[in-house]
C-alpha cells in the first residue's frame, strides 16, 4: 500500500511511485486505485464494492501526489474545480540542459497522437490542438543537472514532458520526448510535488505534499522546498 498523504470521509491522497499505474489499463497490471480501494475496505470494514473516484492521473513513470474522491459528491465538485482551473498543481523536473530563461511562462498548442501515445507541440493553433500553458522556475542545480519547479495552468496529455522538450530541456530519462537514455528504474525525473485546493465539502484550504523519490539524483538537490 502506498503512503497515505491525506485522508478524510470525502478524499484520500497518496504518494504514487513511478512504477504505479494511476488507473487500470490494458496492461492488466494492478493499479493504484485498486490498491486504495482494498485499503479502504480493510480499514473501514466495508463490504461490497468500495467507491473511489479518479479525478486526475499521473503518467506511469511519474511520481508524486495523486488525489482520489471517496464520495460521489466530492468527485463531482473536484471534477468541476479541475475544469475551472481552481486546483493548483506544482511539479519538479530534473533536466540536463539549462532552460532558455530562469523563469518564464510558456504557451503552446498541443496535439495528441493516439496511435503513438505522444503529444506534439506547435507554436500556433493547428487542427485538433489544445492550448497549453505552464510556468517554470529554475530552483537548483547539481554537477550535471538542473532542477525546475513547474506550475501547470492547463492539464493536457504529457504537457510538461512535451513543453519542456520543445524548449530543448527534455525530462531526465524521458526517451519518448528526446532524452538520450533511460533511468535505471524506468522512471522519468518528473515529480508531482504539491496540490493546493479548497476542500470540496468542508471548504477549507488544503495543501498536500508528496516526498521526493529516495534516490541519489533527487538527493543531489538537498532539501528542496516549493
Amino acid at each position: 500500500m502506498p503512503e497515505i498523504l491525506y485522508e478524510d470521509n470525502h478524499l484520500i491522497a497518496v504518494a504514487k511511485k513511478a512504477s504505479d499505474l494511476s488507473q487500470s489499463d490494458k496492461t492488466g497490471d494492478v493499479s493504484l486505485d485498486d490498491e486504495v480501494k482494498k485499503y479502504i475496505a480493510v480499514k473501514y470494514n466495508k463490504p461490497g464494492e468500495v467507491f473511489l473516484g479518479v479525478v486526475h492521473r499521473l503518467d506511469r513513470p511519474v511520481s508524486g501526489v495523486i488525489l482520489y474522491a471517496r464520495t460521489s459528491k466530492a468527485l463531482k465538485r473536484l471534477n468541476e474545480m479541475f475544469r475551472a482551473g481552481e486546483i493548483k498543481k506544482i511539479y519538479f523536473a530534473i533536466v540536463k540542459e539549462r532552460p532558455p530563461e530562469d523563469y518564464a511562462t510558456v504557451t503552446h498548442y498541443l496535439k495528441k497522437n493516439e496511435k503513438q501515445n505522444k503529444t506534439y507541440v506547435y507554436d500556433t493553433e493547428v487542427k485538433g490542438s489544445k492550448l497549453a500553458s505552464l510556468t517554470y522556475r529554475l530552483t537548483g542545480r547539481s554537477n550535471r543537472y538542473y532542477l525546475l519547479e513547474i506550475e501547470l495552468h492547463t492539464g493536457r496529455h504529457h504537457q510538461i514532458r512535451a513543453q519542456l522538450a520543445s524548449l530543448g530541456c527534455p525530462v531526465k530519462g524521458d526517451l519518448k520526448y528526446g532524452y538520450s537514455r533511460s533511468n535505471e528504474d524506468g522512471s522519468i525525473s518528473l515529480h508531482a510535488r504539491q496540490i493546493d485546493f479548497i476542500h470540496p465539502v468542508r471548504k477549507e484550504k488544503l495543501s498536500i505534499t508528496a516526498p521526493f523519490p529516495e534516490n541519489d539524483i533527487w538527493k543531489a538537490f538537498g532539501d528542496i522546498k516549493p
